[in-house]
């Protein structure tokens, strides 16, 4: 490694671009760079979910830096998503590298994508958050660490203003969500690819960065550089301090529409009479004396109605996140929340994941809860 030096002879000096990352993983660890060593029993265990990708790679090596100093022990996790020929055997090289780095254990999980309309990518992202959880519980690690940098916020901050995105989007990727961390958030591309120099790593180049066909590529190629030279250097570092800022507003609206939701949210197995009739015809009578149906999810239509807009907004895709769906498009959450107006249609109202959503006509009657008009009701087909 481009750091290490054989006892006796001097130190080499530390490459400044590698520095500033050690003190960024540092930072978010709660671990120093500098002074004694400060070997501890039982180290916790983080891992480390990497491509073989400059981002990745060097954000293993960085933390496999804390992993000689004792104070954590560092895996990592290399997901093999199946898209491109030869994919098992980039994922291979990578743990190898992985492994000549010191960390350990390195885990190759291979998975098999499930696209329910929302497309290859996010059906790719999926997948390998389910690994990199799946990893994370079976090994026990603490921690997991993502190597998405400075201009992967810029362009998702992009993407979200180019669909018409809510404030969730557009305040991109956070530094931490639960188990997850990205300590290079405020470090750009090129300095992951110095890192890589630095250490002598060699990364691998993923050909569909290079590919048009991709949105976000076309946005990494073409837009950011065109605003940059029409509005000025540090767009992307303006575009990612935009998402930071709109991140604690989110948060604290996330909060808020969480504390509704638990108030609102009336959960069932979804044993209504429109349930057990469509459960009748689709799976046979033979069904019909054992409550088959997916679970549902009622919301009482004045109290949503009662909620400002960015809350009952929020209300409505935790509902149809909890039901196993996807966070739903704006468009498909406008159109759930104008059932509130009983001026037209009583659904259903299709959202993504199989999710939908309907509001109860006036005398539809639910067996054993009497009338329960005023109710809008979620629930996701098998």
């Amino acid at each position: 490694m481009g750091q290490e030096t054989a006892p006796g002879r001097p130190r080499r000096r530390l490459d400044p671009t590698v520095g500033k990352a050690r003190a960024m993983v540092g930072n978010l660890l709660g671990l120093k760079t500098t002074g004694k060593n400060r070997v501890v029993e039982n180290p916790p265990l983080i891992l480390v979910g990497c491509s073989g990708g400059p981002d990745s790679l060097a954000l293993a090596a960085v933390c496999a830096f804390f992993a000689r100093r004792g104070e954590v022990r560092v895996g990592a996790v290399v997901v093999d998503h199946q898209m491109q020929d030869g994919s098992a055997a980039v994922a291979q090289a990578a743990a190898a590298q992985l492994r000549s780095l010191g960390l350990s254990p390195v885990v190759v999980r291979t998975v098999d994508l499930e696209d329910d309309g929302v497309g290859p990518e996010a059906a790719a992202r999926a997948a390998r958050f389910a690994a990199l959880d799946a990893t994370a519980l079976e090994l026990g690690a603490r921690n997991v660490l993502l190597g998405h940098t400075l201009d992967d916020q810029a362009e998702s901050v992009l993407l979200g203003l180019a669909r018409g995105s809510g404030t969730r989007s557009l305040a991109g990727m956070r530094e931490r969500r639960g188990i997850y961390l990205r300590p290079f958030l405020r470090l750009r591309r090129d300095e992951t690819l110095a890192i890589c120099d630095a250490l002598e790593l060699e990364p691998w180049h993923d050909p569909t960065n290079q590919d048009n066909t991709y949105l976000r590529v076309r946005v990494r190629q073409n837009v950011l550089p065109f605003l940059g030279r029409e509005l000025g250097p540090g767009i992307a570092e303006s575009l990612a301090r935009s998402a930071s800022i709109l991140g604690h507003d989110a948060d604290c609206l996330d909060q808020l529409a969480a504390a509704e939701y638990e108030k609102l949210a009336e959960r069932s197995t979804g044993n209504s009479a429109a349930n057990s009739a469509e459960n009748t015809a689709e799976n046979g009578a033979e069904t019909s004396a054992v409550n088959t149906a997916p679970p549902e999810i009622a919301l009482a239509e004045d109290a949503l109605r009662g909620l400002p807009p960015a809350l009952r907004m929020r209300v409505l895709a935790l509902a149809a996140v909890e039901l196993g769906g996807v966070q739903p498009s704006l468009e498909r959450l406008a159109s759930a929340e104008n059932l509130l107006a009983r001026t037209g249609s009583a659904g259903p109202v299709q959202l993504a994941g199989k999710v939908s959503v309907w509001r109860i006509s006036r005398n539809q009657v639910v067996p054993q809860e009497g009338r329960s008009y005023g109710k809008l009701v979620l629930r996701r087909s098998t």
